[in-house]
């Protein structure tokens, strides 16, 4: 196995997991032996993410050191973001009308899974408001919020905290070169983790097969082509121009990350990549400090597959009932969208919660998204995936306009990929 790339190893687990998930399809001994292991790889992932971001948003904010740069870097940031997930939810709704996914489906053939844990989120996040969701981002315990994971108060102190070493000059320069420290030394740690991703999927895999079955996929099929098609289109032809004007190619950046793609798309977990996402970044000529501030800080605003989803998933279950939109619906259903898809960073099952609350935003039944439930985990992977690959785009665009590409680096990366492959 040493002598097989890590894609290669993954892909061997995700057929391996499909197999037996095939074999034992039903099985709760399978379940409760294969569960354990995948759940040991998300919790080796969930453990070593906190300890990455924190590290290298510090060392990114703190690298930078001109206040008035990374202002500019911050500001140009969310506004890149907030452009691309509007197109991304524009193409949702736009593919939701073309391929009517819920026109014509018999509710009587889909089994429908308990939702209730997801509906009192939606709920409770629809009525707090953007002024609550504001005050959420500021942590009152900073401990808590590492402790529960919670990203977005998170990322806000690690920049401050990263501003505060840029300002205190030369007495903070010895606690840039502990968190340089912590982050090479987590780097070490990714390493070793990624060491059992072959495993972990084989898991993960084997599981949901023998849970779900092939089977459940074929009621519900015109919503799994819908998104996967959806998305493939809006990585090839959307991302793909946006990286043609940042002079480079999406086949290309596919290329290069071809590993931590493929272990997106089996783990349904971006945070399972995000350690390897930035150093592979900066080994294809991203600058250090602005891929460590930008695809973190992603990993909360700029989610493009999640606000594919969730147009084409509200929009599916306006179908499923027969209720008619009009354009103005729809352009009401974009802005709901654009304000939801922000205010849910960093909540479990956001994406799922982000429908169920715009449903109740729009008056749309919330019980169709039960029916949605039980294939959540296939789309999950493709939107896992475009949410990857989004970020990493990001981070080459940011690089680029703020003239922190390196060119040569980028280009000797490339070359020795090719060599590799063709070894």
């Amino acid at each position: 196995m040493k002598r097989l790339g890590l894609a290669t190893q993954i892909l061997i687990g995700l057929i391996l997991g499909v197999a037996v998930g095939a074999i034992f399809y039903g099985s709760d001994t399978a379940i409760s032996i294969l569960q354990p292991v995948g759940d040991i790889f998300i919790h080796l992932i969930k453990m070593i993410v906190v300890p990455i971001v924190i590290s290298a948003l510090i060392v990114a904010v703190a690298g930078v050191g001109d206040i008035k740069k990374l202002g500019k870097l911050g500001g140009k940031t969310i506004l890149y973001f907030e452009i691309v997930t509007t197109i991304a939810i524009v193409v949702g709704i736009i593919a939701a009308n073309l391929f009517h996914p819920g026109a014509g489906v018999d509710m009587g053939h889909i089994e429908k899974s308990d939702i209730s844990q997801y509906e009192a989120t939606a709920k409770t996040s629809e009525s707090t408001g953007i002024a609550q969701e504001l005050l959420h981002i500021v942590p009152t315990n900073v401990f808590q919020s590492v402790a529960e994971g919670d990203l977005l108060p998170i990322i806000l102190f690690s920049v401050l905290f990263g501003v505060g070493v840029a300002s205190i000059g030369e007495r903070g320069k010895p606690v840039l070169a502990f968190f340089e420290g912590v982050l090479d030394a987590m780097f070490w740690v990714t390493n070793l983790v990624m060491k059992f991703a072959p495993v972990g999927v084989f898991a993960l895999i084997g599981v949901n097969i023998i849970k779900f079955g092939v089977g459940s996929l074929i009621p519900l099929g015109k919503l799994v082509f819908a998104v996967y098609f959806t998305m493939i289109f809006f990585v090839l032809v959307v991302l793909g121009i946006i990286a043609k004007m940042a002079g480079t190619s999406m086949f290309t950046l596919i290329k290069v990350l071809k590993d931590e793609l493929l272990l997106a798309f089996t783990t349904a977990s971006s945070e399972a990549v995000l350690p390897s996402l930035i150093k592979k970044m900066e080994d294809f000529g991203c600058s250090k400090s602005v891929t460590s501030f930008v695809i973190p800080t992603g990993y909360t605003f700029n989610l493009d597959g999640s606000t594919i989803y969730q147009a084409l998933a509200s929009l599916f279950i306006a179908q499923m009932y027969g209720i008619d939109l009009s354009i103005m619906d729809q352009i009401q259903l974009l802005l709901v969208l654009m304000l939801t898809s922000k205010g849910m960073a960093g909540v479990p099952g956001a994406s799922f919660v982000v429908v169920l609350a715009t449903l109740e935003s729009m008056g749309f039944p919330l019980e169709g998204m039960a029916f949605i439930a039980g294939i959540d985990r296939i789309l999950d992977m493709m939107r896992t995936t475009v949410n990857v690959v989004g970020n990493a785009l990001a981070a080459i665009v940011m690089s680029k306009s703020e003239g922190e590409f390196d060119k040569q680096k980028s280009l000797n990366y490339t070359n020795e990929l090719k060599k590799s492959n063709i070894a």
